[in-house]
């Protein structure tokens, strides 16, 4: 295929015409960059650099500070308060608890994980109690773009088939965020810290990775589903 004239490619005549989803891309990555670097470079150089000096104990301490710093930034940027707002200061609040609590650095580690499993145990609680969270945080969400979208949303209340999928997509989250703290839990155990501090990361971005994936696929497909349902009931 031959290059235009002037040398440009195709990805150039498409971000000429589309300068603001280039411009987005731009910026998402730019942050998954910077989270990249927050979360898992700078621990595991603060950890490797100062156990020596320090100890395991406030070295792993001091490897903590960018991550709680980045949480506590991302929430004073985004200047919201909503249920997943809550659950990220919930977040915040739990890993300053771990930071200037005290104990051996495996109790340490133990207690950091407890942010994941907290909430993963706020996911069943609401699922128990028939509040499901993955619905108040759909609807935070929605409410944030488009208020029109966020009353259809509300106004599915009522319909069985749309609860019930609120409820089996709060019971996966709940589980599979259970199931995270379990593991890195383990892992706690298993591995030398300097490498926890890199795999930990990873099984948790790779969790939230699963989970998101699983529930883009599942409501698509439930919403096709629910759809038909709502047509045939009307027909």
């Amino acid at each position: 295929m031959q290059e235009p004239a002037d040398g440009s490619t195709d990805n150039d005549a498409d971000a000429a015409k589309n300068p603001t989803r280039f411009s987005g891309w731009r910026r998402k990555g730019a942050n998954l960059l910077a989270e990249i670097c927050v979360n898992f470079v700078l621990p595991y150089l603060i950890y490797v650099k100062t156990q020596a000096d320090i100890g395991q104990v406030h070295a792993l301490l001091a490897s903590s500070v960018p991550p709680i710093l980045w949480s506590i930034l991302e929430f004073v940027r985004k200047r919201r308060l909503d249920a997943l707002s809550l659950l990220v200061i919930a977040g915040i609040v739990l890993s300053l608890l771990a930071f200037f609590g005290n104990g051996s650095v495996k109790f340490l580690q133990l207690r950091e994980n407890l942010v994941t499993g907290l909430v993963g145990l706020a996911f069943l609680g609401s699922a128990a109690i028939r509040k499901p969270l993955v619905y108040q945080l759909a609807r935070a969400t929605m409410a944030r773009k488009s208020a029109s979208e966020a009353d259809r949303f509300t106004s599915l209340r009522g319909d069985k088939y749309f609860e019930s999928s609120m409820m089996i997509m709060t019971l996966v989250w709940g589980f599979g965020l259970i199931a995270e703290t379990v593991i890195a839990c383990l892992l706690v155990f298993l591995i030398p810290i300097a490498e926890y501090l890199i795999v930990s990361p990873v099984v948790g971005y790779g969790t939230m990775a699963a989970l998101s994936a699983w529930t883009f696929l599942y409501a698509k497909r439930r919403r096709r589903i629910g759809m038909a349902i709502r047509a045939a009931r009307n027909s």
